[in-house]
């Protein structure tokens, strides 16, 4: 599998992860590799559920350290890559 084949396949990992456990409506339209953690909403004790949901759902573990710098959905796939997703 290509590397962007890949990506898409996270992306549509994460948007799934994030459409089941967010609780605001929000325009999942612009779901993408742009989309910042501010833009969902998340807060550090939110971003810490979403890593268990990764772990639970795609199968590679993320250490809170991993992420702490993380800005971007982007990101987290580029991790997710090098992690072996």
């Amino acid at each position: 599998m290509s590397d962007s084949s890949k990506e898409e396949k996270i992306i549509g990992q994460l948007l799934d992860i994030c459409q089941e456990t967010s609780t605001e409506e929000r325009d999942w339209d612009s779901f993408g590799r742009d989309t910042t953690i501010e833009d969902l909403g998340l807060d550090s004790l939110t971003i810490l559920d979403l890593l268990y949901d990764i772990e639970q759902e795609i199968g590679i573990h993320l250490e809170a350290q991993d992420v702490v710098s993380v800005r971007t959905v982007g990101e987290i796939t580029d991790l997710l890559v090098a992690k072996g997703a």
